[in-house]
């Protein structure tokens, strides 16, 4: 079969010829349609994740959509599946091939109809937009929700998911004027630029006179500091992940005085069952039209240039 393949840390993988792995027990074989290349992807295949240097060589993709290659004691084969995979945190392959084996905990059935390519461009990162903002940001509707890193896939699906949770108001962030149009498009009621410079006084004053309920954080950083200052009283924000800096600076009579409430969000906090519904309810959405993600559809063959290219990136066959 054909596979990407890393073979040095921080380098783009090899597309290479690979026998096809067989299933073993407790394991099921699929025929991959869809494998996106994701950050974590990156993180893990430059040696420098706190997973540390990943055991090389190995098939990179922590997540993929394809079908059961062969039938299971429920499923038919042929059926259509997302599933996950420890590629590049543990020993073992993932999803960048044109065939995987996974453990049955690590799949989730796809109703009729999904489109294999958007759900991969998806997956993990519009679990993680929806967890955060109806399970830890616990979103009430009617709220006004700040979405920080809106041009980026976790941002454009917060963005959409806001508005399907129930949001009253929906403000999105992003420094480029085809994210900022793009957010428009995709329900947010008010976008904004970042200003030059680093200045938190200026960024917030940027954000506007809307106090906000809950901001989603995927960048961290100045941003990050900035959006604390224009929560309401009681109001939340929740992190998950750095692109604009790994660390912000938290005003204490700003947290005090308005009671705020700051967490931190992994999908690696999710159990299989928890991981399924959100997933499902991801897929859902996606099928009625309701959600979406700009993301670019490159040939597994030409995995090695697209590995650092711009925008989600979704190998298919």
């Amino acid at each position: 079969m054909r596979a990407a393949e890393i073979r040095a840390a921080g380098a783009p993988p090899v597309v290479t010829d690979r026998p096809a792995p067989e299933p073993g027990p407790g394991e099921v074989a699929v025929s991959v349609t869809a494998a996106p290349v994701s950050p974590l992807d990156l993180l893990c295949a430059s040696g420098t994740s706190y997973f540390g240097l990943p055991e090389l060589p190995y098939v990179p993709g922590v997540q993929g959509v394809g079908v059961l290659t062969r039938p299971t004691p429920t499923e038919p084969a042929g059926t259509p599946v997302w599933f996950a995979t420890t590629a590049g945190m543990r020993p073992g392959d993932g999803s960048m091939a044109e065939h995987a084996v996974v453990a049955p905990a690590d799949l989730v059935v796809l109703p009729a109809g999904a489109d294999h390519a958007l759900v991969a461009a998806l997956g993990l990162s519009a679990v993680a937009a929806w967890m955060c903002l109806t399970w830890k940001g616990n979103l009430v509707p009617g709220e006004t929700v700040l979405v920080l890193g809106a041009g980026g896939v976790v941002g454009q699906s917060a963005v959409q998911l806001a508005r399907l949770a129930g949001a009253g108001h929906v403000v999105a962030c992003a420094r480029s004027d085809a994210a900022l149009e793009r957010a428009r498009r995709l329900g947010a009621d008010t976008v904004v630029r970042p200003p030059a410079g680093d200045d938190v006084d200026s960024f917030a004053r940027q954000l506007g006179d809307v106090p906000v309920d809950l901001v989603l954080d995927p960048v961290g950083g100045l941003p990050a500091a900035a959006a604390l200052r224009v929560l309401r009283p009681g109001g939340r924000l929740v992190n998950l992940g750095s692109a604009a800096g790994d660390e912000f600076a938290v005003s204490s009579a700003v947290l005090r005085s308005r009671s705020l409430h700051i967490h931190g969000y992994t999908n690696n906090e999710l159990d299989a069952g928890r991981r399924r519904e959100a997933l499902l309810t991801v897929v859902g959405h996606a099928i009625a039209g309701d959600l979406t993600v700009d993301h670019e559809r490159v040939p597994l063959a030409e995995a090695g240039t697209a590995w650092t290219r711009p925008g989600r990136i979704v190998l298919v066959p």
